[in-house]
């Protein structure tokens, strides 16, 4: 039967196959494929369309001799809405860069479903669009295979983690959208109450709060894939709204939430990119981390590791100005080896004038040449002594060259943990073959900010001390303002995981003892008025037998991005917005009717 037309009523022939798993065992069957036109190829007197859906793309072959077909072929526009019915037969040139490239469908039937006007962009693989168009025609940039198979993706970890968190006897637990506003950290959103103006809920940073009481309920294992709201400025890793797979768990220590956090990671891995990863992940202190990669995230991928190495007491006895100034004032002199490489005069200039964007005067180096000298404006200002013990504590050879910069600790070590990255992008030292993940704990309970002269919670207020600072606590917390050095000198039970450089979580033992989260109030200045205000609902939770507990939060778009092999997590997200908190798409935010704004009780000053 031969048959063409369109379509103008709900009947159609419906789909026996997808465009995407013809193959040429299925050679001789008579198939119908509905999907979208992605290319026609007029050759007069056989047309050829792809045809696309979500599975994939096939060739509907459409001959002259059945003109009826063949006429509506010749009216196909791109992405048009088609159902295609006819024999599938062995490709007469096979096509290698389709996956149905073996085989075409020859038409016995063709239905046009429905029309479409000349898109905005062309919808293919290679787009050429911006960013900003794409956006705002989201659902075409959607039919393209790259993101369409992010969000398949998507789904299947979705499936593997409720699979998982099963498995491990843990309770799938919904907390409130709506919540109270306690303004730490990042700004909240305010949602407006109509019935009670004046008052506002807030859209949930994290569940923290409300996990927490979980445990206290009695519901030792929780989990959720859930939604959460940051009113900050964006980048390319981060959006207004993202999913995190949070989860806490009680009578646990620090170890026990690192193998259950490993074990569902080691289980994406598995099912996604067929990659067994070795565990124990790696653990590493936050202090070691900063010391010797300048990161609280470090990347491990780097070949030759490029670790930063404290020279100062080595240097100490030098005239060498810039070196003697930072020591004087308590700063630090350090450096960091680049193995083996051709670094040109331009290339340092280039990272000179890196160095400065980041508030440094310069850059100093050390260059061991292959011929056995040493090149260095710096040379001059350093006795024989201090340069071998420099050459030594690298173990530099020829080819190396040593980059060193001083001042002030932190800076000096951020400084050079951003250089590390500058040089293993530029000479291409990350090796991309796999994913290296480690933990990194021990993190400050507290900073203290200079600006302002207040100490703050690195992490949130209810993280536990470690142990064996508990005394530094205790007394710290009677006078924070003389005690600054001793408070921030706190360790924190407090744990990233960190995969490639990048954050995929945070976590921590909480405080679920009440003259613990006393002496961490006192610290951070709440008076009993402001602790019942914002946090009295926990700390009442809290007077009726809380467990110890602990939990994490995975940054499950960071996870779909680094599986996708992206570091823009928009790539990953079916709906995202603009580094501007802008969704083009539905043009939000946008602006509400007066009579909406009357019932709340707000009036907008522009």
């Amino acid at each position: 039967m031969i048959f063409a037309y369109f379509c103008s009523s709900m009947k159609f022939t419906k789909r026996t196959n997808t465009c995407g798993e013809l193959r040429l065992a299925d050679e001789g069957k008579t198939v119908t494929l509905n999907g979208w036109v992605s290319q026609v190829r007029d050759l007069g007197g056989v047309i050829f369309v792809n045809l696309r859906d979500r599975y994939g793309i096939s060739q509907v072959t459409v001959n002259s001799e059945n003109k009826v077909i063949y006429d509506t072929a010749k009216s196909l526009g791109l992405e048009y809405v088609v159902s295609a019915t006819g024999l599938v037969q062995k490709r007469s040139s096979v096509n290698p860069n389709m996956a149905t490239g073996e085989v075409e469908v020859l038409a016995a039937g063709l239905e046009i479903l429905n029309t479409s006007e000349v898109t905005p962009f062309v919808v293919e693989e290679d787009v050429k669009a911006s960013e900003e168009l794409r956006f705002k025609y989201r659902y075409l940039d959607l039919r393209r295979k790259k993101i369409a198979d992010n969000l398949v993706l998507r789904s299947d970890v979705y499936n593997i983690v409720h699979k998982y968190f099963e498995r491990e006897k843990f309770i799938e637990v919904e907390t409130p959208i709506l919540m109270k506003s306690t303004p730490e950290g990042a700004r909240d959103y305010l949602v407006p109450s109509r019935v009670h103006k004046g008052k506002f809920y807030a859209l949930p940073q994290s569940p923290q709060t409300y996990k927490q009481i979980l445990m206290v309920s009695g519901m030792d294992r929780y989990v959720q894939i859930c939604k959460c709201f940051r009113d900050e400025d964006l980048r390319a890793d981060r959006q207004p709204e993202f999913t995190q797979i949070d989860l806490e768990m009680s009578f646990v220590e620090e170890k026990d939430v690192f193998r259950v956090v490993e074990g569902v990671i080691c289980d994406i891995w598995k099912n996604c990119k067929g990659v067994e990863l070795p565990q124990p992940f790696t653990i590493m202190s936050y202090d070691e981390a900063m010391q010797t990669y300048g990161s609280d995230k470090p990347d491990l991928r780097i070949k030759g590791e490029l670790k930063i190495s404290d020279i100062t007491e080595i240097v100490k006895a030098t005239d060498f100005k810039v070196f003697a100034d930072a020591i004087s004032a308590n700063g630090i002199v350090a450096g960091i080896k680049l193995p083996g490489q051709d670094v040109t005069r331009k290339i340092i200039d280039g990272l000179t004038d890196y160095v400065k964007s980041l508030k440094f005067g310069g850059l100093g180096y050390i260059k061991y040449n292959t011929d056995g000298t040493t090149a260095s404006p710096m040379l001059k200002f350093l006795s024989e002594e201090i340069q071998a013990g420099i050459k030594n504590n690298f173990n530099a050879t020829g080819g190396d060259v040593v980059f060193i910069l001083s001042g002030e600790k932190k800076k000096v070590l951020h400084g050079l943990g951003n250089l590390r990255l500058k040089l293993a992008e530029q000479f291409s030292l990350i090796d991309e073959t796999r994913d290296e993940f480690l933990w990194v704990n021990d993190f400050p309970l507290f900073g203290y900010d200079e600006e302002s002269g207040t100490i703050a919670a690195e992490h949130h207020a209810f993280t536990m001390p470690h142990d064996a600072d508990m005394n530094k606590l205790e007394t710290g917390s009677k006078s924070p303002k003389e005690n600054v050095d001793l408070l921030t000198s706190i360790r924190a039970t407090c744990y990233d995981m960190v995969c490639n450089g990048s954050e995929f979580g945070s976590g921590s033992i909480r405080i679920h003892r009440s003259d613990i989260q006393e002496m961490v109030f006192n610290v951070l200045e709440l008076t009993k008025e402001e602790q019942e205000e914002k946090f009295g609902f926990l700390l009442g939770a809290f007077k009726y037998g809380a467990p110890p507990h602990g939990g994490f939060a995975l940054g499950f778009d960071r996870i779909i991005a680094t599986l996708c092999g992206t570091k823009d997590i928009r790539e990953t997200i079916a709906f995202p917005k603009t580094t501007s908190a802008v969704g083009l798409m539905d043009n939000s935010p946008s602006p509400v009717d007066a009579r909406q704004l009357k019932d709340l009780g707000i009036t907008v000053n522009n």
